[in-house]
C-alpha cells in the first residue's frame, strides 16, 4: 500500500487508511488513533517556521525564519525544518547520536540544545533527496474548523473537542457550556 506525506514531508501515512477511494480524507473517526494524532498535529504544524531558523532568529525576528518544509520525530515531539536545516538535522540523528533519543521525551529539546551550541554538519554533508512524484496532488490537512465541523457532525446532544497540540479527541456535553470546540484563535508555542 503506497504511503503519502501530508502537508510536511516526513511523517508517512498509508494512503487507504487516510483517504476514500474519491480521494477525500476519511471521517476522523475511521482513522487509528496513531493517524488521527499525527494528522490532527499536522493541521496545527503547518505554517509554522523552522526549529533551526527560530533558534538562530528567535521571536523578535521570527519574520525571516524560512517556513517548515519537513517534520521528524514523534507528535509533540517533533522537529520542523526547513531544507537549509534538514541536513543539519540528519547530521545530528546519524553521527551525533540523535538516534538514540527517538520516541524520547527529550528527542527535541536534545536538538535544540545541540544546534544552539554551535552543532553543524561538515559543509559536505549530504542531506535526502527528496522525490515528491506529485506534491500537489494531495490535499491539504483540513484546517481546524473543518476538523470540528466534521468531527461533530454525526453527534447529537455532545460535541467532541480537539487538542491540537496533542491530537486528543474527547467529548464535552452539550450543556456544560465551558467554551469554544477548538480554540482557533489561540496562538500556541512552537517548541
Amino acid at each position: 500500500m503506497p504511503k503519502v506525506s501530508i502537508g510536511l514531508r516526513g511523517w508517512r501515512f498509508d494512503e487507504s487508511a487516510v483517504f476514500t477511494d474519491d480521494g477525500e480524507f476519511r471521517p476522523l473517526d475511521e482513522l487509528d488513533d496513531d493517524t488521527r494524532r499525527r494528522l490532527v498535529r499536522l493541521t496545527y504544524l503547518q505554517g509554522k517556521p523552522c526549529d533551526a531558523c527560530y533558534l538562530i532568529h528567535g521571536e523578535a525576528d521570527k519574520k525571516r525564519c524560512n517556513q517548515a518544509e519537513t517534520v521528524y520525530g514523534e507528535p509533540m515531539e517533533e522537529v520542523l525544518l526547513c531544507s537549509a536545516h534538514e541536513p543539519e538535522f540528519l547530521y545530528w540523528f546519524r553521527e551525533a547520536d540523535g538516534a538514540d533519543l527517538t520516541g524520547s521525551e527529550t528527542f527535541r529539546d536534545r536538538f535544540h540544545e545541540w544546534f544552539a551550541a554551535g552543532g553543524r554538519a561538515p559543509e559536505e554533508y549530504a542531506g535526502v533527496d527528496h522525490v515528491d512524484t506529485d506534491p500537489t496532488g494531495l490535499p491539504d490537512p483540513p484546517d481546524p474548523a473543518e476538523l470540528n465541523r466534521r468531527l461533530n457532525e454525526n453527534y447529537e446532544g455532545e460535541r467532541k473537542r480537539i487538542d491540537l497540540r496533542t491530537g486528543e479527541v474527547t467529548t464535552v456535553d452539550e450543556d456544560d457550556g465551558d467554551g469554544v470546540d477548538l480554540e482557533l484563535g489561540r496562538e500556541y508555542p512552537t517548541g
